[in-house]
């Protein structure tokens, strides 16, 4: 399964790649440069944030759902997902997409 909510995509894995650290703290996925709002998971005790490099993957415990504060909520159910910052390419260069 995909989600989108703005400029974040969420999509559905088999496994946290090795290698992947566990992120402590924040619940925020992503936060937007233009508004300064946050792609952030509703209740932090329901969910992982692991981190390999650049790429960012979450472990639901339990039921919850991605916020933020000019899209509407994400509600994923138990599991494991990928979640990346969509980006534009254009000939002249590749940007992050400015929610």
């Amino acid at each position: 399964m995909l989600w989108r909510q703005g400029d974040v995509l969420i999509e559905t894995i088999t496994e946290i790649p090795s290698g992947a650290k566990r992120r402590d703290g924040s619940p925020i996925l992503v936060t937007g440069e233009a508004t300064g709002h946050a792609h952030r998971v509703e209740d932090a005790d329901a969910a992982e944030i692991w981190e390999l490099g650049s790429m960012l993957y979450l472990r639901v415990l339990v039921e919850t759902r991605i916020i933020h504060d000019e899209h509407g909520p994400i509600s994923l159910p138990v599991g494991l997902y990928c979640v990346w910052q969509q980006r534009e390419y254009t000939p002249e260069d590749i940007r992050i997409l400015r929610d």
